[in-house]
């Protein structure tokens, strides 16, 4: 089955963790880029970020305003832990600002940061944290009610991914998922 949204979320920590050429639609893809590492070259991230661009793929740093802005990238996306109200700044200018939360707090505060999208985490139970709570199809479906602006977030796998068709957001991000098989991922978007 297919899971048919109108907006996906890559979460890649490189640029080497997705395959550009898998995408074939326009103007559904974003990519999110956490440069935790920063092992990439500057030349790579522009040519990465030219590829997106001519791909109709929206381009995201995670958390660095300056690499934002130098990459020429459609805007910036804030990580829940990330509480900086410097950000109110770029709301004047063309970048979208995106962030994550992971309860009422924080989409409140993400709200105020001046977030157009935010990803909400946990949906489906995730592999590396068991014991971690998470909030499933009906509970995520009744945030929505209070932000209809939420996208869910953690969890995802090829193994639920029919189930996001039950889920009210208009998409969802993949983190983990997206680097262990992308090209399986990406096939079944459409």
């Amino acid at each position: 089955m297919f899971i048919r949204k109108n907006k996906y979320f890559f979460i890649i920590e490189s640029i080497k963790d997705i395959d550009l050429k898998n995408i074939k639609k326009r103007n559904k893809f974003s990519i999110i880029y956490r440069n935790k590492n920063n092992i990439e070259h500057l030349s790579d991230l522009l040519n990465f970020r030219r590829t997106c661009k001519l791909k109709s793929i929206k381009f995201y740093v995670a958390n660095d305003v300056k690499l934002a802005v130098l990459l020429n990238s459609d805007g910036i996306y804030m990580s829940a832990f990330n509480k900086s109200l410097k950000i109110l700044s770029l709301k004047k200018s063309n970048f979208t600002i995106i962030g994550s939360a992971h309860n009422l707090q924080e989409i409140a505060f993400k709200k105020k940061q001046g977030c157009k999208t935010i990803l909400f985490s946990k949906l489906f139970l995730v592999n590396y944290d068991k014991k971690a709570s998470y909030l499933g199809i009906i509970k995520f479906n009744n945030y929505l009610k209070i932000n209809k602006n939420l996208v869910p977030l953690g969890g995802i796998s090829i193994n639920n991914l029919n189930y996001l068709n039950n889920v009210n957001s208009e998409g969802f991000a993949l983190l983990s998922e997206i680097k262990k098989k992308p090209a399986n991922i990406i096939n079944r978007l459409f």
